[in-house]
């Protein structure tokens, strides 16, 4: 069972000062309060939206009853009505177009269209057409024959020398002879002893197998744990000091010490700086003076 170690520094409570801090800051000193008036704003000048009911009770009198002039209507002419009556005369039955176009006497029209004559499929066609008058059969020539001459095998023996038999005439080379040594063997008939440099110089070593390499194992603790540890056998506690005091002598050692500076004004906002005289523009339209030295006076 573990249980929570317990904390060995001394316990520290802070408390609030109960003295007022009485010394003003930079912002209180240079920034005096004023009071804060309200702005007026451009909706103050705008007539309420709100409508404003009266409180007295409605008469019954409006603009239009006031100004209304009321005038007598003229009485409405009524036309009779008509009573219908037939017609005694009789329908003709004629329209207008029939009335003005009533025809006129012709021969009927005749059909333009030839005669269909059928024709049967085994009829023979004997009639000419365009392919047959434009394209007359002509008689072709046969083609021209083109003799071959016979051969004539060539007369006497061929020569059968080419042109590089006769311009690159053989010449006779040596025998070209290797670079190596000539190894100049020894028939010896004795046994091969089977000693060499490298037997000699690196004989053989015994070997022998290395042993399982385990690690050390630190042996547990027999007796009880006293509950000391390295940081509370050395830990010394010190005394704190407040930072309240230290904070309070940095401010007044501040306030002590603190000299107010002097504003200068800025020397461009003069029409003509003094100290300066005026010596020439640019061409980016800048000023530029000279300043005065002071005049040496002699003893």
């Amino acid at each position: 069972d573990l249980h929570k170690s317990e904390l060995y520094k001394p316990e520290q409570t802070y408390q609030l000062p109960t003295v007022k801090f009485g010394n003003s800051t930079t912002f209180q000193d240079d920034f005096v309060p004023q009071e804060i008036k309200p702005r007026q704003s451009g909706q103050s000048f705008k007539p309420s939206s709100v409508v404003k009911r009266s409180t007295a009770p409605f008469n019954g009198i409006t603009s239009h009853r006031l100004d209304y002039i009321p005038h007598q209507l003229e009485l409405k002419f009524e036309r009779p009505k008509e009573v219908y009556k037939p017609t005694e005369q009789r329908f003709e039955d004629l329209t207008t177009h029939r009335y003005d176009f009533q025809g006129l006497i012709g021969e009927t029209a005749k059909i333009c269209k030839p005669v269909h004559t059928r024709v049967t499929q085994n009829a023979r066609f004997e009639g000419s057409t365009e392919f047959r008058e434009c394209f007359q059969p002509w008689e072709i020539p046969p083609p021209e024959v083109k003799k071959v001459p016979e051969y004539v095998p060539p007369t006497g023996s061929m020569l059968l020398n080419s042109t590089s038999h006769l311009d690159y005439v053989p010449y006779q080379a040596n025998r070209i002879l290797p670079i190596r040594p000539v190894s100049h063997r020894r028939s010896n008939n004795f046994p091969f002893q089977g000693k060499s440099t490298m037997k000699e110089d690196f004989p053989a070593w015994e070997n022998c197998r290395q042993g399982v390499i385990k690690k050390q194992q630190i042996p547990n603790p027999s007796g009880k744990f006293d509950g000391l540890s390295t940081f509370r056998s050395h830990y010394v506690p010190h005394k704190l000091i407040p930072t309240e005091f230290w904070q309070t002598f940095r401010i007044l050692a501040f306030k002590s010490s603190y000299t107010p500076k002097i504003q200068e004004i800025c020397k461009a906002s003069y029409p003509s700086p003094p100290g300066y005289i005026f010596e020439n523009t640019n061409s980016q339209g800048h000023n530029s003076s000279a300043r005065l030295t002071p005049a040496v006076e002699g003893l």
